[in-house]
Parts: C-alpha cells; structure tokens; sequence
C-alpha cells in the first residue's frame, strides 16, 4: 500500500465547471469515471458526425444534392476538421478537458436544432462543416485525456475503450436507423424524414454534454507531461512534478514531432483506414445501389459491421496488454483485413445473400479493429519515447493527416464511382415506374421495332381511331364517294346526297359522319396513305393501346433518365471494385511500416523491458526519498 493517502489523490474540492486540472494522480474509482466519460464523449461526438450515414439517401434526395457535392463537401469537412486537430495540439499548453466539453455543446446544438431546419444543401455542408471542426478538434484531445490516465502496460485496453467510439458512434447510428426508419421510407418519398434521425441524435449530444461538464477532469501539466509505464510510478511522477520545467518539454512541439515515424506512421494508418471511412461515408449508398439491399437493411447490416469491431477492440486491448506486444497484433489484423478485402471484392458483380454480407462485414471489421488498437497504443508510446509533454501535439500530426487523407479520398471517389447520382436520384422512381408499367415495358422491350412504327405512326394510329366511322363508311361506299367526288362540296345533288347520308348511318348520325369526314379530311386521307405501315400494326392493337397508357410524364421521365439509371446500375459493381483495390493497397502499406514503431515483438523481451523499468523506478524513488510501494 502506497504512504500517500487517497484522500491526497483526491479531486480538491476547489475545482471548478471551468478549472478541472487535478494536481494529484487520481485514484482508481475516479480515474475509470473520467476515462468512462471520455469515452462516452468520443462516442456521442462520432455519433453526431455519422448520423448522416444511416439517411444519406434521403438527404440527397430532400436536398437535391448530387452524389459529387456530398463527396466534394466531405472532402472539404475532413480538410476543415484537419485544422481543427492541429489547433487542439494546444491542448499540451492549455489542456484537453474543456475543449471535448464545449466541443460536445456545440455539436449538440448543431445536429439537435440548426442542422434538421435545413432546407438548402449549401446551408446543410456549411453547418457540417462545423461540426466536422469540432469532432476534428476533440479526435485529438479524446485520446490525450485516455493517454493522460492510463499507464503504458494498460495502454491498449485504454485505447481499445477509445476505439470503440467512433465504432460504437457508427453502431447507434445503425441501431437506431434501423429501430426508426421505416422499411420503405425511400418508396413513400418522405425525403425529411432524415431529420428524424437528427432530432434523436441531438438530444443524446445534450445529455453527455451535461455530464462532462459536470464531471469531466484532467490532470495538471507536470502531471500529464511525463512518462508512465506502470501505476507504481505514480509516486515517482509526483515527486518529479514538483521541479518539471513545462514551458523547455514544450518548447518547439512540431518540431520536436515531425520525424519519420511520427509522421509515416501516421499517413500509413490513414490509408489503412480508407476502407473504414468508405463504410462510414457510403455503406448505405453501396448497399443499396450495388448490391440490391434496401436502405432499412443497410443500416442493419452495419449493425453486424460495428457491433463486431466494438467487442473487438476492447478484447484485442485487453489482450495486448497482457502479453505486452503491440507490433504481432497489427501484422496479424493488417494481413487477415487484407484477405477479407479480397473475399468482399469478389462479391462484387454477384448477389450475395444477406448473412454471407453480414459475415463478411463483421468478420473484415475484427481483423482491421485488431490493427488499429494495436496501432493507437504504439503510435502513443512512440510519442512518449520523444517527448511525453507532447501527447497531445503527436496526435494533433495524426489527426491532420488522417484528416487530409480522407479530404483527398473524398475528392477521388466521385471520380472513380460515377454511378452513385443517377441511381440515387433518379432510381428509386425509374424502378417504381418500371414496376408499375412492367408487363407494357417487357412488350415494348421484346418488340422494338413494332414499338418503332407504332411510334413514327403515331398520329395516323390516333387518327385511325378516332375517325373509325369515317373510314369504315369509306370503305364500303367507295362508288357513292367517288360518284360525290365529282361534285363541290355544297352542289352535290340531293338525291346523291340522301343516298350519302342513309349509307353512312341515316338521319342525324349520317350527317355527323359526313360533316366530319369533311372537316377533317387531311387527317382521314393521311390515313388512308398510310395504311400499307399500319397494317402490321393491326394484330398488336391490344398491347400498343396498353402502352398508350403510360402517361406522357412517365414515359418522358423513363426516356430522360431510364438509360442513365440502366448504365448506372450495370457500372456500380466494377467501379466501387475500382475503388476497394486502392483500399487493400492502403493496408499493405500500412503492413510496411509497422517496423517504425515502439515496441517488441517477443513478450519476453517486453517483460524484461518492464522489470527493469520497474528498477530504475525504485531505485529513483530511494534517491529521492520518496517512500516505496509496498
């Protein structure tokens, strides 16, 4: 048992809603409740970025945005939240609490009443945009405030809790998309329902807002600043606080950080995740669009997705520090993600069923989590090994980076996959109107050429109906009319002219037959021209009435867009293939630079690492004077 008390560990009673930093290494009960609520903080706030995900088809739909404005205003997002982490890397100066507590309250206020009353896409990114810069800022000081509590031997479960966030955001996303979306809000063209979704995620934002302004702490500076590799140095750290010269550990933080293995590391673990943020951004437009799924069961599918990686990294974390490796859980994660990136290739161009789709999703999702938590735990230690005053400045380069390069693949996508806009904005009505209209559509499809004629003779087939009396008296009283032919119109005799009226029907009929006939005799004769063409038309009378139909809207909209939607769809499959080959080649080259990081390979090296850390701490604390753990 440690001499220092836990009443000195204590929170002191003087911190306030404003002033949070701890000048003493918190107990255990404590510490767990402010790694617990940044957690929970990083979960809401990825939550609140990713809602859009579970309604993206509907948003383009309500907003009228193409599939290239909702990639290019991505892009721009990730750019803007990539300053925003450089700028959090001042959270080494002036700490990481607050900026993640008035973080949660303003992208609470955003998706909660700003973001829902949007009815205008430029207002719609511009207001994302902020939100983007906030999540931009605490992607940094989310972890610096996990790597702050957790000594390195538990660094990878700490992190593995830290991971789940943005998983389990993107897991309540599925959830509750999938809870509150109907399964045919897309046919039922409610296009605002998306702001449904909105509306559910904003009060979550608030609530968790409340409780880390209420609860949320950090440590002081001269804490924080210095290396912790077991709970046993808290002591050590304690003394040593008390002669700590911040301002020369902070001295040139950039500086200090950009070399290789900062800066590579970073970019490779950014790649490495392209085809998480594909998932993120797109799952529900490629289910939907490539694969047939509906958009009730992409947000279920995701729920596998993510519900598997969230149980992983914390198991993965748990297990890594156990062993004391890192760099054997990101080669093995690395290689099998890369294989079940492969296996989803090959499902493109094909139909595959549901559960083959969930397995592949989740099973794709544990091996890339493997990885990552792995990769956060080494990637925080090989910060500690140039400067530990600089957590926080480390992460800040990683969060730019990861940020630039999801700006860039952001930009690349729309380029690659050409066939998202006209599926999602004219599909959904080009397969309702080819449903409702399908046996008329099938007959024109297998008679082209009748369809043809039908159509070059368009008129003369109205005209035919509509003066059928006319024609039918033509017909069989051809003497009668050529005999009337020699006459003007109002000089044939009257006798002639009874005859004329009693053949075509007697009394008022007969005249209306003939006054007709004479009103409208270019259209009668054009008929008569063309009965050679519409005489092969004669036994298809049936279907090409049926297709006469089709209202005029309908066909004009088939006609505009039926094609676009039908190249479309036939692309979707090869281009999206296009773009998860650049995905697998991210994870290979992430493979290549897993060698740059801290850490062993073999746990007996790492023990022996940690036994003689343990040394060197006793014997400084004897030095010091400072009385010794039992």
């Amino acid at each position: 048992m440690s001499a220092t008390t836990e009443a000195q560990h204590a929170a002191p009673r003087t911190l306030g809603l404003i002033h949070r930093q701890l000048d003493h290494y918190p107990p255990t009960g404590l510490r767990m409740r402010y790694l617990a609520i940044t957690v929970l903080a990083t979960i809401t706030l990825y939550y609140e970025l990713y809602v859009n995900g579970s309604v993206s088809t509907l948003i383009l739909a309500n907003l009228h945005a193409s599939f290239t404005f909702f990639a290019v205003t991505t892009a721009i997002g990730s750019l803007i939240g990539a300053f925003g982490s450089l700028l959090a890397g001042l959270a080494d100066r002036f700490g990481r609490a607050n900026l993640v507590v008035f973080g949660l309250l303003f992208a609470a206020v955003f998706v909660e009443f700003l973001l829902p009353i949007v009815t205008n896409k430029w207002l719609f990114a511009f207001e994302g945009f902020v939100v983007g810069f906030v999540e931009g800022i605490c992607l940094v000081a989310t972890p610096a405030l996990i790597r702050d509590f957790s000594p390195q031997v538990g660094r990878a479960t700490a992190m593995g809790f830290w991971t789940s966030g943005p998983v389990l955001g993107s897991l309540i996303v599925a959830i509750v998309g999938t809870i509150t979306i109907p399964a045919a809000v897309s046919a039922s063209h409610d296009n605002r329902f998306w702001t449904h979704e909105y509306r559910i995620c904003g009060v979550v934002g608030i609530v968790v807002f409340l409780i880390a302004f209420f609860w949320l702490r950090e440590l002081s500076p001269r804490l924080r600043d210095q290396l912790m590799v077991t709970m046993r140095d808290r002591a050590l750290i304690e003394a040593r606080a008390k002669g700590l010269d911040i301002e020369a550990a902070l001295r040139n933080p950039f500086g200090q950080l950009m070399k290789p293995d900062i800066v590579i590391s970073a970019f490779a673990i950014s790649v490495f995740l392209l085809i998480y943020y594909a998932a993120v951004g797109f799952l529900a437009i490629y289910m939907v669009t490539v694969f047939g799924f509906s958009l009730h069961e992409a947000n279920s599918l995701a729920n596998w997705e993510w519900a598997a990686n969230a149980v992983s990294v914390i198991l993965v974390g748990i297990l890594s520090d156990r062993i004391r490796v890192r760099k054997p859980f990101m080669v093995f994660g690395g290689v099998t993600g890369a294989a079940m990136t492969i296996l989803f290739l090959y499902q493109f161009g094909r139909h595959p069923s549901y559960a083959t789709m969930a397995a592949i999703l989740a099973i794709s999702s544990i091996t890339l989590g493997i990885a990552y938590v792995a990769w956060m735990a080494s990637f925080t230690e090989t910060v500690e090994a140039r400067n530990p005053a600089l957590i926080a400045t480390g992460l800040a380069i990683w969060g730019w980076i990861i940020r630039l390069v999801v700006c860039v693949s952001a930009l690349l996508v729309p380029v690659v996959v050409t066939s998202v806009t006209p599926l999602v904005t004219y599909g959904n009505n080009v397969v309702a109107y080819a449903a409702q209209y399908k046996t008329q559509l099938a007959w024109a499809q297998a008679h082209p050429k009748i369809v043809d004629a039908a159509t070059l003779y368009a008129p003369q087939l109205t005209y035919a109906t509509e003066y059928a009396p006319e024609l039918t008296f033509l017909e069989k009283n051809a003497t009668l009319v050529t005999e009337a032919s020699k006459y003007p119109t109002n000089a044939v005799p009257a006798k002639l002219q009874g005859q004329l009226i009693a053949a075509a029907g007697g009394g008022a009929k007969g005249i209306q037959v003939l006054t007709t006939l004479n009103a409208h005799q270019a259209q009668i004769e054009s008929v008569i021209y063309s009965a050679g063409a519409l005489l092969p038309l004669e036994p298809y009378a049936k279907e090409l009435t049926a297709l006469s139909k089709i209202p005029p809207s309908v066909t004009t909209y088939l006609t505009e867009h039926g094609t676009s939607v039908q190249t479309a769809s036939a692309e979707a499959a090869r281009q999206w293939q296009h773009w998860w080959y650049v995905c697998l080649g991210g994870i290979i080259f992430f493979l290549l630079t897993i060698p740059l990081l801290r850490g062993r390979w073999s746990p007996r090296a790492a023990k022996q690492d940690e036994d003689e850390h343990e040394a060197m701490v006793q014997a400084e604390l004897e030095k010091l004077g400072q009385p010794q753990e039992a």
